[in-house]
């Protein structure tokens, strides 16, 4: 009888953390997916929101059949993405994966962007978020970019 008391006390104790953290992984998902969502509107003010105004942003690629580190600016992201266009450009992301401790989070995912119904490239993206006095907000954003051997994000 002590031991199931023992044990039901344990499991009572741990829902809270175990609720806090999906609270956690569930606050970090929605600053990626209204990134996305800006993207889709082509609403700067949306996208914009979603980074703290010293982000970092990077593309590893190809170039010249060589490997290359390419650093972007956040105001030309904002603008290039933020902006209304003819077709919505459409970034699905799948295999999405969070990892959080206080106030830092890192999240990996798959993803094929799309302008309109075609198929532009795909990759992986790779976010970095801080939890400060406005929430979580992008530090850092890494992708890769290839245009042969996309699939998912149908």
């Amino acid at each position: 009888m002590h031991r199931m008391i023992v044990l039901l006390l344990v499991g009572l104790l741990a829902q809270p953390v175990a609720a806090s953290a999906q609270s956690a992984e569930a606050d970090v998902m929605a600053v990626i997916t209204r990134l996305f969502d800006g993207m889709r509107a082509g609403n700067s003010a949306m996208v914009r929101s979603t980074f703290s105004p010293e982000a970092r942003l990077m593309s590893a690629i190809e170039r010249e059949g060589a490997p290359t580190l390419r650093a972007g600016s956040l105001e030309r992201f904002v603008t290039l993405v933020g902006t209304p266009h003819d077709e919505v450009w459409d970034e699905r992301i799948w295999g999405t994966e969070i990892r959080i401790d206080d106030r830092l989070a890192t999240v990996w995912t798959n993803y094929a962007f799309h302008r309109g119904t075609q198929l532009s490239h795909c990759g992986v993206d790779a976010f970095q978020l801080f939890h400060g006095a406005d929430g979580w907000r992008i530090i850092n954003l890494i992708d890769t970019r290839r245009t042969e051997g996309c699939t998912g994000g149908e």
